[in-house]
Parts: C-alpha cells; sequence; structure tokens
C-alpha cells in the first residue's frame, strides 16, 4: 500500500514540476533581465556624465591640439563602451521575439478571449521589450553625441593648423631694439636656471649623474658593436674595394646611417631615464635636455645620412654618381639646414617654458626661414656632374626647379609675414626629406635583396651556401621573404614618422590602429585587421600542424608498420587536404567571417563549375577516386597514351609522371581515369619481356633456338620458374623470325637485362657464323653484268669493278646456305 501512495506522489510530483519549468525558467529570465537591465543604466548614467565633462574639457582647451587628441580617444571609447551596452539585450530580445512567437498573435476582436496566464506573459514581454529597447535607444544616443564630438574635434583641429599656416605676423618689430633687449632677459633667464640646476647636481647628484651617464654609454656601445658584429662588413665603405655592387652600396649606406644614429638615441634615451630614476632633473630642466638631445639627433642623423649616399671620399662608394667636390659641399649644405632647423625648434620648446615675448618667436623663425630657403637655393644652383668633356652638367630640371620653387616659396612666405607656413615648410624640407630619403634607400635594399640572385650574391648568401644552410635555388626565395619583411618593416616604422611631421599627433595613430583592430564597416561588411591576423595565425598554426603530424604519421607509424609507399602516400594526401581544410575553416570562424555567408561564394562557384570549371571539377573528382581505389600508386611503372615512367606523386588535380628521359609530365587525372592506363607494377613488380630477333634463311632454326635457350638460361635475372621459352615466330620477308620470353622478378630492371640479352645474342651468332639479315640486305638484287668481251665501250677497270661486285655477291649467298659444324661448301 505504502509503495503504491509513493508511487502517485512521484507521478504527480514529475507530473507538476514538468508543467511548472517553463514557468520558473520564464521567472529566471525574466530576473536576469531586470538585474542586466539596472547594470546598463547604471553604466549608460556613468557614460553620460563622463560625456559632459569631455564636452566642457573640448570649450576650455580647444586650442591645444594634442590635448583634442586625448579627448577624442576618450570619446572613441565612450562611443564604443554605449554600443556595448546597446548589444548586451541582443540575446534577450531574441528570446522574447521567439517566445512572442510561440504564443501567436492576439485573439481579434469577436473572437474568444485568450488564457489569463497566456495574456498576462503577453503584456509582460512587451513591457520588458519596451524598457529594453529605452535603453538601448539611450546607449545609441550616446553613441551618435560622441561622433558628433569627435568631428567637432576634427574641425577644430583642421581650424588650427589652417590658422597656423595662414596667420600673417607684423615684421615691424624685427631685429629692433625691443627685441634685442628681450632676447637679452630670456638668455639671462636661461643662463640662471641652467647655472642653478648645475650647481645643485654637482653638489649633491654628481655621482648619480657619472653613473647614469656610464650605465647609458654601455648600453649605446652593446648595441654599436654589436650590430656591427652582426652586420660584419656592411657597416663602412672599404676603400680596398674597387667596384662594390649596388646591395652592397646600399646596405652600407642603410646601415652605417641606421647603427650609429640607433646608438646615440639609445645613449639619450637611458641618460633620461637614469637621470629621471634618481631624480637628478627638473621639470623646466628636463625639458630642455630632451628638446637639445633630440635637436643633436636630428643634426646627426642628417649628417650621417648624408655622408653614407654621397660619400665625399670614396666615389665608388657613392650611391649617387656626383663629383667629389660637389658631394662634400653637398654634404655641408645638408648638415647646416638641419641646425639651422634643429636649433629653431629647441629654442622653441625654451621660449614656451619660458613664455617668451612673441617678436621673439617671430624672429627666430624668421631667420631660420630664411636660411633654409637660401639653402635650398644653393643646393638647386650646385652642378654636380661632368659631361664626357669635362663640363659641369647642372641637376636634372624637375629637381633643380623644385629646389628653386621651395626655396623661393619659403623665403617669400618669411618676407611676406606668413612666418607659420615658412617654419612649417622648412622643417618637412629637412625632417620630413630625411625620413624618406632614409625609407627610400631602405626600399632600394630591399628590392635589391628580393631580386634574383641578389642575396645570394651577398656575403651573408655566399656565408650561408658555404655552410650548408641553404641552395643557391633557395637564396632567392629566401630573399623574397627578407624583402617582403623589410619593406613591411619600413612602412611600419617610417609612415609614423611622416605623419607626425605633418602635424599628427600620436593619438591619431593609436586612432587609426584602434580602428583596424576593432574594426571599420564598408556597407554591411565590417573588417577587421584584428581578426584578419587572427585569422590568418589560426590558419599557420593548424597548416604547421597539419604537416607536422602528416611527416609523424608517414615516418614514424606507417614506416615502421612496413606499410606499402603508394598506401602509405594516400593516407598522407588525405589526411594533409583534411587538415588543411579544417584549418581554414577555423581560420575564418577566427577571422569573424559568417560561414553562412559563404553561401553566395558557393552559388557563384557552383555558376562557374557549370560554364568554365568542368575540367578542374572532373581533375578533383577524378585525383579523389585514384586515392580511393589506387589503380596505381606512387613508384609504379605506368603507361597512359604515349607516356610512359615512374609515378612520382598523385594530386586532386593531376599526377606527376616521370620519364626514363627524366621529364616529368603533368597529366590530369581525369586522363588516367576515362583513358586506358596500363599499370606493369599493379600488384607485384613481376613481369615478362619479349626480344624479338631474326636470322637468314637457310640457318638451322633447331640450333637457333638451341642458343636463344641457352643464352636466357644463363642469365642469372631471369626466373627459372616460369621457364624462358623460344617461339619461332613467322616466316618473315627478309627473315626467319623468333621471340624470345622470358620473366623478370622485377620488371624495372628490364632494360639492363635486354641489354645483356642482345649482346650474348650477337656474340653467340658471330661465334656460329650465322646472319641476321636486315631488309636492304633482303632486297639487295645481283646486277646484270655483261661480259667485257662483247661490250667494246666498256674499259678493262670498269669489268674489274663488275667482277669484284659479283664475287662479293656469291660470298653473301654462300654464308647464307652454311650449316652449323660443317665444312664451307667452298
Amino acid at each position: 500500500m505504502l509503495s503504491h501512495i509513493a508511487r502517485l506522489c512521484l507521478v504527480l510530483f514529475l507530473v507538476f514540476g514538468g508543467l511548472a519549468r517553463p514557468v520558473f525558467a520564464q521567472d529566471m529570465a525574466a530576473a536576469e533581465a531586470a538585474q542586466l537591465l539596472e547594470e546598463q543604466q547604471r553604466a549608460l548614467d556613468a557614460l553620460i556624465v563622463t560625456l559632459d565633462g569631455l564636452e566642457k574639457d573640448i570649450t576650455e582647451h580647444g586650442d591645444d591640439d594634442a590635448y583634442l587628441v586625448r579627448l577624442r580617444l576618450k570619446l572613441e571609447a565612450v562611443s564604443t563602451e554605449a554600443l556595448q551596452s546597446a548589444l548586451a539585450f541582443k540575446p534577450r530580445l531574441a528570446e522574447i521575439n521567439a517566445r512572442v512567437e510561440q504564443l501567436g498573435a492576439a485573439p481579434a476582436d469577436g473572437q474568444p478571449p485568450e488564457a489569463e496566464t497566456v495574456r498576462e506573459e503577453r503584456q509582460a514581454l512587451a513591457a520588458e521589450k519596451t524598457e529594453i529597447n529605452a535603453v538601448i535607444a539611450t546607449a545609441q544616443n550616446l553613441s551618435l553625441r560622441s561622433n558628433k564630438l569627435i568631428e567637432q574635434i576634427a574641425t577644430i583641429r583642421r581650424d588650427l593648423f589652417r590658422s597656423m599656416l595662414t596667420r600673417r605676423y607684423a615684421l615691424s618689430e624685427t631685429f629692433s631694439g625691443k627685441m634685442i633687449s628681450d632676447a637679452a632677459n630670456e638668455f639671462g633667464k636661461f643662463s640662471t636656471a641652467i647655472t642653478s640646476w648645475a650647481n645643485f647636481a654637482y653638489k649633491y647628484k654628481f655621482n648619480a649623474m657619472i653613473a647614469a651617464t656610464f650605465m647609458a654609454l654601455i648600453a649605446a656601445l652593446v648595441l654599436m658593436f654589436g650590430g656591427r658584429r652582426l652586420v660584419g662588413g656592411l657597416f663602412r665603405a672599404d676603400p680596398a674595394v674597387e667596384e662594390p655592387s649596388y646591395l652592397t652600396r646600399l646596405s652600407v649606406a642603410f646601415w652605417s646611417t641606421l647603427l650609429p644614429t640607433g646608438a646615440l638615441t639609445v645613449f639619450f634615451a637611458a641618460t633620461w631615464f637614469f637621470f629621471s630614476s634618481n631624480q637628478v632633473l627638473r621639470g623646466d630642466i628636463g625639458l630642455y635636455l630632451r628638446s637639445a638631445m633630440l635637436m643633436v639627433l636630428g643634426v646627426f642623423l642628417v649628417n650621417r645620412l648624408a655622408n653614407a649616399a654621397l660619400v665625399p671620399k670614396l666615389p665608388q662608394w657613392r650611391l649617387v654618381p656626383v663629383e667629389s667636390r660637389p658631394a662634400r659641399w653637398l654634404v655641408r649644405l645638408a648638415t647646416a639646414m638641419a641646425i639651422a632647423v634643429a636649433l629653431n625648434n629647441f629654442l622653441s620648446q625654451v621660449a614656451d617654458q619660458m613664455s617668451s615675448p612673441l617678436s621673439l618667436t617671430v624672429t627666430r623663425s624668421f631667420v631660420a626661414s630664411l636660411i633654409v630657403g637660401v639653402i635650398l637655393l644653393l643646393i638647386g644652383n650646385v652642378k654636380p656632374f661632368r659631361t664626357p668633356e669635362g663640363n659641369w652638367k647642372p641637376w636634372p630640371v624637375w629637381l633643380r626647379y623644385s629646389l628653386f620653387l621651395i626655396g623661393g616659396l619659403t623665403i617669400g612666405a618669411a618676407l611676406f609675414g606668413y612666418i607659420g607656413f615658412a617654419i612649417f615648410l622648412s622643417l618637412q624640407v629637412v625632417m620630413t626629406g630625411t625620413i624618406l630619403v632614409t625609407a627610400y634607400i631602405g626600399f632600394l635594399c630591399a628590392a635589391a635583396i628580393g631580386a634574383e640572385g641578389g642575396l645570394g650574391g651577398s656575403w651573408l648568401g655566399r656565408w650561408m651556401m658555404a655552410k650548408g644552410y641553404a641552395e643557391e635555388s633557395s637564396m632567392d626565395q629566401i630573399g623574397l621573404g627578407v624583402s617582403v619583411l623589410l619593406n613591411f618593416l619600413i612602412l611600419l616604422i617610417f609612415l609614423p614618422l611622416t605623419l607626425f611631421m605633418w602635424g599628427f599627433q600620436p593619438g591619431d595613430i593609436q586612432a587609426w590602429a584602434q580602428k583596424l583592430a576593432t574594426g571599420f564597416s564598408i556597407g554591411s561588411v565590417t573588417i577587421s585587421l584584428l581578426g584578419i591576423l587572427s585569422g590568418i595565425l589560426v590558419f599557420a598554426i593548424g597548416y604547421f600542424l597539419t604537416r607536422w603530424f602528416q611527416g609523424w604519421l608517414d615516418g614514424s607509424v606507417m614506416a615502421r608498420g612496413k606499410v606499402d609507399a603508394g598506401v602509405r602516400n594516400s593516407i598522407s594526401l588525405v589526411v594533409g587536404y583534411a587538415g588543411i581544410a579544417i584549418a581554414a575553416l577555423v581560420g575564418i570562424s577566427a577571422a569573424g567571417i559568417d560561414l553562412s555567408s559563404l553561401a553566395l561564394v558557393a552559388g557563384a562557384l557552383s555558376l562557374g563549375i557549370g560554364f568554365g570549371l568542368q575540367n578542374v571539377v572532373s581533375n578533383f573528382v577524378s585525383g579523389l577516386i585514384l586515392l580511393a581505389e589506387r589503380p596505381f600508386k606512387v613508384g609504379d611503372w605506368i603507361v597512359a597514351g604515349d607516356v610512359s615512367g615512374t609515378v612520382r606523386k598523385i594530386s586532386v588535380r593531376a599526377t606527376e609522371i616521370e620519364t626514363f628521359q627524366r621529364q616529368t609530365v603533368i597529366l590530369p587525372n581525369s586522363n588516367l581515369i576515362n583513358g586506358a592506363v596500363g599499370n606493369w607494377t599493379h600488384r607485384n613488380k613481376l613481369g615478362r619481356v619479349d626480344i624479338r630477333v631474326g636470322v637468314a634463311y637457310g640457318t638451322d632454326v633447331r640450333r637457333v633456338q638451341e642458343i636463344l635457350l641457352e643464352i636466357t638460361r644463363a642469365q642469372p635475372s631471369i626466373l627459372k620458374n616460369p621457364e624462358p621459352f623460344v617461339q619461332f615466330s613467322n616466316f618473315g620477308s627478309a627473315a626467319l623470325e623468333f621471340e624470345i620470353r622470358f620473366f623478370l622478378a622485377d620488371i624495372t630492371n628490364s632494360g639492363g637485362v635486354q641489354n645483356d640479352v642482345r649482346f650474348a645474342i650477337m656474340d653467340a651468332f658471330n661465334r656460329e657464323g650465322i646472319e641476321i639479315p636486315s631488309a636492304t640486305r633482303a632486297e639487295y638484287k645481283r646486277p646484270v653484268l655483261e661480259p667485257w668481251p662483247h661490250d667494246d665501250d666498256k674499259t678493262e677497270a670498269e669489268f674489274a669493278e663488275r667482277e669484284r661486285l659479283k664475287a662479293e655477291e656469291e660470298e653473301r649467298a654462300r654464308k647464307g646456305r652454311r650449316r652449323p659444324g660443317k665444312p664451307d661448301p667452298a
């Protein structure tokens, strides 16, 4: 009785529990949605406060370009967070819509009312959806507001840049007495600041300064000498080399500029770091020191680059074929121009820190612009080349007039008061020109390495080939890869530097990098560089794992199991294709590409198959059939039409066959499926060889059969079972025809065995006096000769010649009638 009651209770519990489960699940989902609504609303309220503060900062700091860039990054972060808040409700909205579809449409007027629980649930879902839509609308409004403020910042920055270039200054106070007194006062303040800091550092931080400088020097020397050891002879131009290659000259120019400049940069950076760590610098002195370091570094870079490209003392190492004297002048003028621009930038930082009068800034920029303009005119007026007659020749017309135009424009802008434009143009000529020339040398070096024989002809390539690390054929592929890598690194390094010179801030580069990483939309398609790189990385990992697994399976598992070579090849190919296909699918998913969107591509591919890819698909399917059925395998000797050779590789599109002339024939798989294919080594290498031989009429055929059998039985490679056989095959028009048939354990060795048998037949026939006639001999007819006494027109010599021919004919007939072992009938 109790057991029946227990069972009844259990059944009731299961029934009511099953009925209550959907209600319970819906209540849980509603509770989670309410919590999510509360969290996102709090987050959006915080974003509203942040956005209000950023909008106020834009108004207060509208004249600070760098600060505006930082505000732009914050606004983009706010927009992204707002969109993330909106996307957080996507799963819940999908659940609500699905549930509403399950409930169906509400009954129309006049129809029976629906159940009370269904009506309440429908109303609850509608209310929840309304609340979610309200929060999503708030998030979208925040994103739109952030984007409008970003556009406002872009407009303000454009106006600032335009104002800087187009603002005109009055030059009436330039070089006046007030300007001179202001300059003296500012110089006194600057000297006082430096002197007071120097006294403080000498008394309290002297040991720390010496230690910091020494450690920075060690770091620079490590880079310098380590780099020199790494690049070897590419660091400096060797005067002993009379005709260096173009690649060597480019490499020397590149490394002789990069290594010293890098070492000096490391020294300055390490010095700054150690000084700051030991609290040697105060605020204004730190700014002065950093500006001075940048000034020295800029001048040093320009000087090194000019010397590396022009090499005044070694004409054979120059990248530009100018004469030695103009080369020296060009180096001096380029260095002077760099000094003028760098010194102006240094003094500009000092003036900003000291709040110097505007007249000093205008005068300083005016003088620097005039110097740069005059130097450009002087460079354009240089005649660096010589004609074959020895006359001096100027620059090409386009370059000369470009220099004159830029130099004249700089001087004219300064004289008319457009100091901002003049100094901006001067800065671009020096700094951007230096960056572009350095990058151009790098690109030329990469192109020379990637050229055919480029890397192999360099000292590094010769060393790698001498050590056996690479062959000459593979050096071009390595060189191409190095060339691509160098081009990418040059773009990665020099493109941001060029953008900085043209007024872009580091924040701009950071914003662009974030857009590339997180994705940007083109229509309905979102492209994410980070996703694409992730997909490529996942595919590369999958590809190399597949190759490793192929090698392990083939070399360790199947090789030890003594699996047939053809089976090993088929399994390895199938594993490789399957692994690459899986890696491709995973890589596409990792790149963020929806696989369902590939349906359009599949449809287009099907259309292409219907029109023009029938042969490709036919070969692909045929390749799969060959791998599955294995009518032949790698290593088999096959005959397909006019092609006969050994199978070297079976892929899904074509089969690679190597003929006995060592010619590789790529045969489409459909030809092998649709046509007849002969396989000499299908199941084993046992095969029969047929050799035909003819003897002259009148020869003892029984003796010929005995000789041929003796020869075949004496060959060690010919099998005794099945036994060799000699068939008297035909009475030919020219000879009695025999056919030797014998079997070999390895038919691939038939060439050498046939050669030995034929040599043995010739030796035996020569010993036995058996003739092997040819068609020309059989068709030869004896000439009709008239006796000399009855032909008065013939000479005695001609008669003798006819008699000789007659004797030769009789001798041939006699040999044809001989019998083995019998004396000559003559």
